[in-house]
């Protein structure tokens, strides 16, 4: 009877302390990972004037946007200050997934520097298979021996002004810019033939969660968890009514 009394109160404040408790957040939803080079790094993407290959160093790798069968990577400084390029990634599958971050080049000839290739998450089947512009992609491609994914040379290779939210003109048109794949021999193929797309129900939980929109002030939230804690309050005073 006791407990029935006080039930209301509790649901009351129990409601109201979830309203206000901050939410937890982790490097799983980005993927963050810390990557030291220790020679340069050619890169695609859209990439600051200047950065088209990394000096040596240690970068953060970032995932701005994972819509469907394609994401978008950063890559910034290691205070995360600056954002070195924005890079359209395509999964891709390896054959048996490890505990450590594992990232993929294209050996080039004595004296040039490895073009990045792929990027693999601890824990996970599905990397990033980075794709290039088609100029840059039939000249790995032949170098390297192997095929590599690009988009039609018109995307942007470089920008002035780092690229800081998936809104912006370039990312927008780099989800949407076509993607192939040239083989060594030059030929086009479809990105099907060359990579392994994850099945439907990876992409499906590879997808962010809604954010809610942001408001000016918590008051509204507040109101919404008032109102359920009323309501429960008036189910706990039928069930000590019919208690007595």
């Amino acid at each position: 009877m006791t407990f029935l009394k006080a039930a209301p109160t509790v649901l009351g404040l129990a409601l109201l302390g979830l309203a206000f408790s901050p939410s937890a957040t982790a490097d799983e939803s980005n993927k963050k990972t810390v990557i030291t080079f220790s020679g340069p790094v050619e890169i695609p993407g859209v990439h600051l004037q200047g950065y088209g290959v990394l000096p040596a160093g240690t970068y953060v790798f970032k995932i701005l946007d994972s819509k469907s069968d394609r994401h978008i990577v950063q890559i910034f400084s290691q205070d995360e200050l600056t954002v070195y390029a924005t890079i359209l990634a395509i999964p891709n599958y390896r054959l048996k997934a490890t505990d450590k971050t594992v990232m993929t080049f294209r050996e080039r000839p004595a004296g040039e520097p490895e073009a990045l290739r792929a990027w693999f998450y601890p824990g996970r089947l599905w990397g990033e298979e980075f794709v290039y512009p088609k100029a840059r992609a039939i000249v790995l491609a032949k170098e390297t021996h192997t095929a590599v994914l690009f988009t039609p040379d018109e995307v942007t290779p470089e920008v002035t002004v780092a690229v800081k939210t998936p809104e912006e003109p370039v990312v927008v048109e780099l989800e949407k810019a076509p993607v192939k794949a040239v083989q060594p021999t030059g030929e086009e193929v479809e990105i099907a033939q060359v990579v392994t797309p994850p099945p439907a129900v990876e992409v499906a939980q590879a997808e962010p969660a809604p954010v809610l929109p942001a408001t000016g002030s918590s008051i509204p939230l507040v109101a919404l968890f008032g109102m359920l804690a009323l309501a429960g309050g008036l189910a706990l005073s039928l069930l000590q009514k019919r208690a007595l």
